[in-house]
């Protein structure tokens, strides 16, 4: 395979399986949540809480599945990650009380660490890492539509499913699309690797004086907006539903699927010029913006529809950088480590994310939760801006140098 042409067939088929992963196992959960609260005669903070619990466990997990990745191959990890996942969704849906419905959420977000976006941006990087970059930008242009289709799917089979039963025809899913994919993949990734001897590697852009910084740095900014993602992501329609657009709220959230895909569809087309490092400042930047923009215009319906949109476009920029950005300022050596090193700082953070969100809700009032977020969002424009200012430090320290 050529080192800079783009592997269309493994991004169209990880497109695939990033739809079922993130829709089966994220997206489908805020649908379901009140079913659940029911079921188990919890309330829905107490839902949360498991989630979020859920989230800090796979969290945890998260640097060590990044080794496994570098050590067998981000393919072989997905693999087994479908056939977790699909155990997983079963064994919640066939759960009889609140400790094994905890326990096999616990599995369903750990599984889910296997299958979604850190390895799968992975296996773009050892496939052909020269034009990762490319691979993974198209790869979130495809993956931006999961919640635009599984909110509704998820909608339609639950209003004539149990929510166990919607969990067991989305087990199906992951063990008879997602497994069988990615073992292709993992194929087409070995088949690859032994030309590896041959490839050029992509080699970090800042010195390593600089390095520990930077990466805390970026840890930090991604881990921020995880969480305001996080915490938007699940109660999206509940907190437009509160603010009073009622029946309009499902309509509102559904445009943040297309402008996730729009922002990256931009990015794709015009973004070429730009480092990663200012891309991750934009993204950074519209999170808070869209808060600020639901906040001063709510109840309005189009101040709600223009806060679906640029929070869209925030976080479809996001998903991109998260996956670039440690490749531009790292390289290409130990990228799954590093992703999972990344992904267990985010995760860990963001994890409170579900709980914090639903309890300001219901104890103080939305207003507040959407400021609290906001205020963590404009936290992580402080971040990249600072790895934007250490790295211009740096340069002009070199350029004073004598010769």
């Amino acid at each position: 395979m050529s080192d800079h042409k783009v592997p269309v067939s493994a991004i169209l088929a990880l497109g695939l399986t990033q739809i079922i992963g993130y829709g089966s196992l994220y997206y489908s959960f805020s649908i379901l949540a009140p079913a659940m609260a029911r079921d188990l005669n919890w309330s829905s903070e107490w839902i949360f809480g498991a989630l979020s619990a859920a989230l800090l466990i796979g969290g945890l997990a998260a640097p060590t599945m990044g080794k496994w990745i570098d050590r067998f191959g981000a393919g072989r990890v997905m693999t087994g990650g479908s056939a977790i996942a699909a155990l997983a969704l079963v064994a919640c849906a066939l759960s009889s009380g609140k400790v094994a419905f905890v326990v096999s959420l616990i599995a369903i977000e750990t599984a889910s660490n296997l299958v979604q976006y850190g390895a799968a941006f992975a296996l773009l990087v050892q496939i052909t890492p020269q034009v990762a970059q490319r691979s993974i930008t198209y790869l979130t242009l495809i993956a931006g539509f999961a919640s635009t289709i599984f909110w509704p799917i998820t909608t339609a089979l639950h209003a004539h499913m149990s929510w166990q039963q919607v969990y067991l025809v989305f087990a199906a899913l992951n063990l008879l699309i997602g497994l069988p994919i990615h073992a292709w993949l993992s194929f087409k990734a070995t088949r690859s690797g032994k030309e590896a001897s041959t490839r050029k590697h992509v080699k970090p852009s800042i010195p390593p004086s600089i390095r520990t910084p930077a990466f805390v740095l970026m840890a930090t900014g991604f881990a921020l907006e995880s969480f305001v993602n996080a915490a938007l992501l699940v109660h999206m329609v509940p907190v437009l539903s509160a603010l009073g657009l009622g029946a309009m709220a499902v309509m509102v959230g559904t445009l943040f699927g297309p402008a996730q895909v729009l922002s990256r569809f931009t990015n794709m087309m015009l973004g070429g010029g730009l480092s990663q490092t200012t891309l991750a400042l934009i993204s950074a930047v519209l999170l808070p913006a869209a808060l600020v923009i639901l906040i001063a215009t709510a109840p309005s319906l189009p101040g709600a529809l223009v806060f679906a949109v640029v929070f869209g476009l925030g976080s479809g920029l996001s998903s991109i950088v998260q996956g670039t950005l440690p490749l531009e300022l790292f390289g290409s050596e130990g990228y799954g480590q590093r992703q999972g090193q990344v992904l267990s700082i985010r995760l860990v953070i963001s994890s409170a994310a579900p709980f914090v969100l639903a309890f300001i809700m219901q104890n103080i009032g939305v207003g507040w939760a959407l400021s609290s977020a906001a205020l963590l969002g404009t936290a992580a424009v402080a971040a990249f801006l600072t790895i934007i200012r250490l790295m211009s430090r740096h340069q002009a320290a070199e350029f004073e140098q004598p010769a």
